[in-house]
């Protein structure tokens, strides 16, 4: 197994995307303790997973963290930020107030700095770990098709902070890594898309189709690995195409 007897921390590990994640890491033999803000997503996501443990931590509230943090002994391995932001999209950017347009990257900048510089700590004393982040093709799309608010500087400046603290703790021993996937369609079953329904976004890729939560959580589990160990200050493109390299 890729990750055994390694211990993951999952951060929004009830939402899809991080239970995904969970799952994978779970998979492939790491001890998984899911963080988030509703314990009964949390819970649900938990009895998927053998002997994974769960808290109710706010991952915008850096005490909540660190106190999270210093609560889980032994080595930490690997951290994986899947906390959502709010965003408001489908308004053109020149129609779109400042306080909408600045809130999603506030909140990507906020949560996925508390959070990996918290568990960064323990991984410099501990001389390793890898610290992972999320991101999506919207950090190298224009708006000319989709009108995506603040959400696209959102997700650049996670690819940002990828770079720059890649650059910082990798002396010790601590590897930096972002995904970078497209629209995930199992993400939001409930959306209850038709078939036509994604054309859109299908069309622009070179694999004629959107990743999968599946591949995303694969992806995540093979780069926390020590498979993956040369790779750091990267973002790993999961977009089937829609944006190339």
């Amino acid at each position: 197994m890729l990750l055994q007897d390694k211990t993951a921390i999952v951060y929004g590990g009830g939402g899809a995307m991080g239970g995904a994640i969970a799952r994978a890491f779970a998979a492939e033999g790491a001890r998984v303790h899911l963080a988030g803000r509703t314990l009964a997503k949390l819970e649900k996501v938990a009895a998927e997973i053998d002997a994974a443990s769960v808290a109710v931590v706010d991952a915008y509230d850096a005490d909540a963290v660190n106190e999270h943090v210093a609560s889980i002994e032994g080595r930490i391995d690997i951290v994986f930020n899947a906390v959502s932001v709010r965003v408001k999209q489908n308004v053109p950017l020149v129609d779109l107030s400042v306080d909408d347009f600045v809130q999603p990257v506030e909140d990507a900048a906020r949560t996925n700095f508390i959070t990996s510089t918290a568990v960064a700590r323990r991984m410099i004393a501990q001389r390793g770990g890898v610290i992972m982040m999320l991101s999506s093709s919207a950090a190298r799309e224009s708006g000319a098709d989709f009108e995506m608010g603040g959400f696209s500087l959102a997700c650049a400046s996670i690819e940002c902070l990828t770079r720059a603290l890649a650059g910082e703790v990798g002396r010790y021993g601590v590897r930096v890594v972002a995904l970078r996937p497209n629209f995930t369609p199992d993400t939001h079953p409930e959306w209850n898309i038709p078939d036509d329904g994604l054309d859109h976004l299908i069309k622009g890729t070179a694999l004629r189709r959107l990743p999968r939560m599946a591949e995303v959580g694969a992806t995540a589990a093979f780069a926390a690995s020590d498979h993956a160990g040369p790779i750091t200050g990267a973002v790993l493109n999961l977009s089937c195409g829609a944006v190339v390299d």
